[in-house]
């Protein structure tokens, strides 16, 4: 495999006929750990190169199969007619060989919303989108099941989520292990919907048409409360950052969760409410002492209060957001 980096990616791409001779830029854009990503800029055309790496950017050792670039490609050329305009990039090129392929790039006034939320801008709106578009994928792609055959193998969900997320938090986190082997083996035998397996702020460029969602390597038929869970926990960890903005976040919660259950009918809402409930509790734990924490609660009395929030959903196990709301406001005014 020919690696690429921003001295060899323009030659890459006029020999494989992607770029047309004559003056363009190649810049590496951050905020991932696990592909190399390039934009490409020239007078008349932007595009994403991205490229997955064996070993992923962590403090703790973590790998996956390179071919999880490939099942991206699939999974956005599948969702692609599925969305309104703009909120699947484009797939222009593939080259399998090498584990790369060229997308169209978001509109130039494009903000990462996760940047923007640990401003403190938190926009209702957003949420409301988030919520909608995660119920159309979830809901249309339960009714089309055959449209996602090739992406019910899970190998590269387990090395990205299920290992270093849940089965990480097992090992770090044993006063709720036998929580979270319930909640694991419900999910691995759960199949009904695409669930996306990163659906988070960081993957979600906003802009004035809507947004562009992106990073799909860790998507599979499978649980679709997973993704519930997983982007509302990013949420309560904005809320325990940004304490004095706990209310407008406990806002947004609700907001994308109003605009989510309208859409959704392959399974009953408060079904998939509780579960999603309990993967919350388990994405926010290993959010803090999985193998990928995030970077911006390095202070300990914050990490701990997300340490007592997760126990407290796992233990006293709540249906509703409501009484998810509830915990986080004691346990972050007691901060």
């Amino acid at each position: 495999m020919l690696e690429l980096t921003t001295a060899n990616a323009l030659d890459f791409l006029r020999d494989k006929g992607w770029l047309p001779p004559g003056p363009a830029q190649v810049e590496l854009l951050g905020g991932g750990v696990s592909n190399v990503v390039l934009r490409v800029q020239t007078p008349n055309q932007r595009m994403v190169l991205k490229q997955a790496r064996p070993q992923l950017r962590t403090r703790d050792p973590w790998f996956s199969d390179l071919d999880r670039v490939n099942r991206e490609q699939e999974v956005m050329q599948a969702l692609f007619p599925l969305l309104p305009a703009l909120t699947v990039p484009e797939i222009l090129y593939t080259d399998r060989e090498n584990y790369v392929f060229a997308m169209t790039h978001a509109p130039a006034e494009a903000k990462v919303w996760k940047t923007t939320l640990l401003t403190g801008q938190v926009d209702i709106a957003v949420g409301k989108q988030a919520g909608l578009t995660l119920g159309q994928i979830h809901e249309r792609t339960a009714r089309n099941p055959n449209m996602v055959d090739q992406v019910r193998d899970r190998t590269v969900f387990v090395q990205l989520r299920v290992e270093p997320f849940y089965q990480r938090i097992q090992e770090r986190r044993p006063e709720v292990a036998r929580a979270v082997e319930g909640i694991v083996a419900g999910m691995m035998s759960t199949h009904q919907a695409l669930c996306h397996g990163d659906y988070s702020p960081k993957n979600i460029l906003v802009h004035e048409k809507g947004f562009t969602l992106v990073d799909y390597e860790t998507a599979h038929y499978g649980d679709p409360a997973m993704d519930l869970g997983f982007f509302l926990s990013h949420l309560l960890l904005k809320a325990i950052k940004l304490p004095a903005l706990r209310e407008k976040f406990a806002e947004l919660t609700r907001a994308f969760w109003q605009a989510y259950a309208p859409v959704v009918a392959f399974c009953p809402v408060h079904e998939l409410q509780a579960r999603a409930i309990a993967h919350c509790a388990v994405c926010a734990l290993a959010r803090i002492d999985g193998t990928s924490p995030v970077d911006y609660l390095p202070e300990e009395l914050k990490r701990e209060c997300v340490r007592r929030v997760g126990r407290r959903i796992l233990w006293e196990r709540p249906e509703k957001w409501d009484d998810v709301l509830a915990i986080c406001e004691t346990e972050i005014a007691g901060m």
